[in-house]
């Protein structure tokens, strides 16, 4: 058995229970049992507590993330073995919990000069933010960006480095301290939005061009005007729905200036075994050269991951949170 938070069902946070937990009684052939020392939140943690991905069954410990240590091998395991440390993020959710079975291919070994919370946080932001930026579309010196939610985990990692690949990064955030956050870590312009129009004031920024490329993990209520946002040949990257799913759209706003929109998930990427490995390295050379620098502003008992939840989807948090079993 192991502790970890558990529902039962689809819901809010009050879903989530911290209780006994069983663990499978022999380790699958290819699998590692990881002792875990953090764990990073993210907003697909809450689209499965809320039913909107699908789980294979209830009860279910959800989580798409972890870095911990090795205590036991499958098998079938090479190159890992009991005593390494190492971090994960996957599709398959499951990291609430102090202990987790996961396959050997999806873990990465985590170099010892990054702590463990900062490790959770690379996991699966961090290579995100390298597959946007690097994959989806491929920032270049003297592009101008539009990152929304500038000033979130997810949105401070963008705008470092975006800016580190010689961007002119536009933020979009809903607070003054929200907007001087931003700037600290590579904005160089923030957006109130609840003030002003992002659509207006990014096309004031760019001379009346728009920006070469926008970054929406919020939904629906950008989608549309990031469209707008967008200069002739621009790319939207959307990689997440915060604000709900988006909705159906007339295709001639694309055909306007023939955008292209991509709609790009992290753990198609990272099917290649080699290719997680090049995105995990690329992601914690960042950090070491200070390209990349996580800015943990919470962390919480594993246990409180529900008042993790409340705070994620009320948009009161900046930069990342990570729990600590």
């Amino acid at each position: 058995m192991t502790k970890a938070i558990v529902q039962y069902g689809p819901g809010g946070p009050d879903v989530l229970r911290w209780e006994e937990h069983p663990l499978p009684s022999t380790l699958e052939p290819g699998t590692v049992l990881i002792r875990h020392t953090a764990i990073g939140v993210n907003f697909i943690d809450v689209y499965y507590r809320q039913g909107r991905y699908p789980v294979a069954s209830y009860p279910t410990v959800i989580g798409a993330e972890g870095v911990g240590v090795v205590e036991a091998v499958g098998s079938a395991v090479t190159g890992v073995k009991a005593g390494d440390r190492v971090g994960y993020a996957m599709r398959a959710p499951g990291s609430y919990a102090e202990k987790r079975m996961v396959p050997a291919a999806a873990t990465v070994r985590v170099p010892n000069d990054i702590p463990d919370d900062v490790a959770a946080v690379l996991m699966l932001k961090g290579m995100t933010a390298e597959m946007l930026l690097h994959r989806a579309y491929a920032v270049k010196p003297g592009d101008a960006v539009l990152i929304h939610a500038a000033a979130g985990g997810m949105g401070l990692l963008l705008c470092q480095w975006a800016k580190a690949l010689g961007a002119h990064v536009i933020g979009t955030t809903s607070t003054p301290e929200k907007a001087a956050l931003a700037k600290a870590h590579g904005c160089d312009e923030a957006i109130l939005y609840g003030q002003d129009d992002f659509v207006v004031r990014t096309r004031a920024l760019t001379g009346g061009n728009g920006v070469q490329a926008v970054f929406d993990g919020v939904g629906r209520d950008t989608f549309q005007k990031s469209l707008d946002a967008l200069g002739l040949l621009g790319t939207l990257v959307t990689y997440g729905a915060a604000s709900g799913p988006v909705e159906p759209f007339d295709l001639t706003k694309i055909a306007a200036r023939s955008i292209t929109l991509i709609r790009p998930t992290l753990f198609h990427y990272t099917q290649d075994r080699e290719r997680l490995e090049q995105m995990a390295a690329h992601t914690f050379a960042a950090w070491r050269t200070g390209k990349l620098r996580p800015d943990v502003r919470r962390t919480l008992p594993l246990k409180d991951a529900a008042e993790a939840h409340r705070a994620l989807e009320s948009r009161e948090t900046m930069g990342a949170l990570v729990l600590i079993p």
